[in-house]
């Protein structure tokens, strides 16, 4: 038996989310949740059936109306960006998690469709600690039936803005169950529309999720229908190839429409979908083994590879040469190539050139390139990482605040300093001191005389120092009770430099004060940035390892701390966490 009610929670952006709560008569210990995740122009209605019929008496279940449908206000079929739809999951387990004393380990997630690609991808990109993940048919490319659907869509959105198109989808594409088809054309909180914006942004994320699933360390179960009119098959079977632990499986459920979990036999996915539930509640949680993916595994196999020269006379070797050469040409009338050329790409000089983000050179082509230079997705990315970081410093600065601690905050690899002292310059209260510091001369010097024009000579120096020396890290006085380290770890591949550095962080850090660290966990360009950049290293190649956020995570909790928040760019590629000292 359960006790049904209807709430809503704020997420990020302060808007108020709808979500039913099914209260199990059944008393477990540790308290156990299913959380479930409707169909795209559906409601969590739509999903209450599951409550009863997945027979796990044990567990309490919540499910949401995702923004833009249902009780849950905005415009029908919309959100700002589907990055924010999926950030709005992360807050709705933390609520969970605060307002009912469920631990995320004691959750399962249940998702059909686009809430399954939702789910999919959340999972993905916050690396919460989950017990199992079951998709049901998810929507990871939509059979759109018209050619060239995608392509033209992105034109006419750039030409257009946002726009809203209509959903071709009947009743009877999804399902045999007349009643739940009947249900569904009749339902007046399903909206039909769907806007462009949040349809592309189905697509990029699916296609990076699919490209990138080796990074969801979490049991996952994907069941798909067989007759499936609405999506294709092949790449839920590529998502689920790829998923790397142990408890997996996918299911081909023959005849069934598009709503698996509402077709007419759906008992057969329902006790499926019970049987690896219990299964993975029968062991205690394990977290995944990733403290050594540096060593082993396939990240560590893509580095080494993009490590690697290629055969001379290849035609990939002759392709990457002349694009190095492009580049040096460039250097001569850009502003940004030059200082990249110079300095590094990875430089603090060539950030602190992105975080500008305006065309310095003084010729008409010279500004072309810049611009063009400063628009590549992963420096769009690291503008983006700027903001988030801004943000979640003032926000944990004001908690600090709030709380009559001492606000003492350390960057410990600054480049010139310039996103901290814009965060600064935000809070309500000037910090009791700040102390930044960098390996690089030149860093040191931008930023010593940043501080200067600032006027905050009185509580801020900039100091030279290595950010991967525990005792120099350590011994810093007075303690911060807030670090930052931003873009310094996605540089190095080996996890024990992180450890000397995370080891002095957790020695220096005041008890119960902040950390703030950064992750790349995906880039589109990877290769090109391998085989055509140069680093801050000695002009040597500047080879990326990606790190999975479940990867970073774990290294900054095996420094004793424990993560209480994150945020990531709408393409999926830089994160900014936030950890806790315990």
């Amino acid at each position: 038996m359960y006790n049904n009610s209807h709430h809503t929670f704020t997420t990020h952006d302060n808007t108020e989310i709808f979500y039913q709560y099914w209260k199990t008569a059944s008393v477990s210990e540790p308290k156990k949740a299913i959380i479930l995740f409707h169909r795209g122009h559906e409601h969590s209605d739509r999903m209450a059936h599951l409550v009863n019929e997945l027979n796990l008496p044990e567990f309490d279940f919540f499910a949401w109306d995702a923004r833009g449908h249902g009780n849950t206000a905005g415009e029908r079929g919309d959100a700002p960006s589907f990055s924010a739809c999926v950030k709005d999951i992360q807050y709705f387990v933390q609520h969970i998690e605060q307002n009912y004393g469920i631990e995320a380990q004691n959750i399962a997630v249940v998702a059909q469709s686009v809430g399954a690609v939702l789910a999919a991808t959340w999972v993905h990109d916050y690396a919460p600690k989950i017990r199992a993940l079951c998709l049901a048919s998810p929507a990871f490319d939509i059979k759109l039936y018209v050619p060239f659907a995608e392509p033209s869509l992105r034109v006419m959105e750039k030409i257009r803005g946002n726009f809203f198109i209509q959903s071709y989808v009947k009743a009877k594409m999804l399902t045999h169950d007349e009643e739940r088809a009947t249900s569904y054309d009749t339902d007046p909180k399903i909206a039909k529309a769907i806007s462009v914006r949040m349809l592309l942004g189905l697509y990029d994320a699916s296609k990076r999720i699919v490209a990138d699933s080796q990074n969801i360390f979490v049991p996952t179960q994907v069941l798909c229908s067989g007759s499936d009119f609405v999506v294709f098959q092949k790449p839920q079977r590529e998502f689920y190839q790829k998923l790397p632990h142990p408890k997996k499986e996918f299911h081909v459920l023959d005849g069934f429409f598009h709503d698996t979990l509402g077709e007419k036999d759906r008992y057969i996915a329902t006790e499926k979908i019970r049987r690896f539930i219990q299964q993975c509640f029968a062991v205690e949680y394990q977290a995944p083994d990733v403290l050594n993916a540096d060593k082993i595994g396939v990240s560590c196999a893509i580095a080494e590879d993009l490590s690697s020269p290629l055969p001379s006379k290849s035609i990939k070797n002759i392709f990457w040469e002349m694009t190095k050469k492009n580049l040096k040409i460039g250097s001569h009338l850009s502003t940004g190539l030059k200082i990249g050329e110079d300095t590094g790409y990875d430089s603090g000089s060539t950030l602190d050139f992105v975080y500008r983000n305006q065309t310095e050179s003084g010729n008409p082509i010279g500004k072309i390139i810049d611009r063009q230079y400063l628009n590549a997705i992963g420096w769009r990315g690291i503008r983006v990482r700027k903001q988030n970081i801004e943000h979640l410093l003032q926000k944990y600065a004001e908690i600090l605040i709030k709380k009559r601690k001492p606000l003492r905050i350390m960057d410990i690899a600054s480049g010139h300093g310039r996103y901290i002292l814009d965060a600064v310059a935000q809070l309500p209260k000037q910090p009791d001191s700040i102390l930044l510091r960098d390996y690089s001369e030149i860093n040191v010097q931008a930023g010593q005389q940043m501080i200067a024009d600032r006027g905050l000579a009185e509580i801020a120096e900039f100091i030279k120092a290595d950010a991967f020396d525990t005792q120099s890290l350590a011994s810093v006085k007075p303690k911060p009770s807030l670090a930052v380290v931003s873009g310094l770890y996605e540089l190095f591949s080996d996890n024990d430099l992180l450890r000397q550095s995370l080891e002095g962080l957790s020695k220096a850090i005041l008890k119960d004060g902040y950390l703030i660290y950064t992750g790349q966990i995906w880039h589109p360009q990877q290769e090109f940035i391998a085989r055509a950049l140069t680093s801050h290293r000695e002009g040597d190649a500047w080879v990326m390892r990606l790190r999975s956020q479940a990867e970073m995570d774990a290294l900054v909790e095996a420094a004793g701390f424990k993560k209480v928040d994150q945020c990531i760019d709408e393409f999926g590629i830089f994160t900014v966490s936030v950890a806790q000292k315990l």
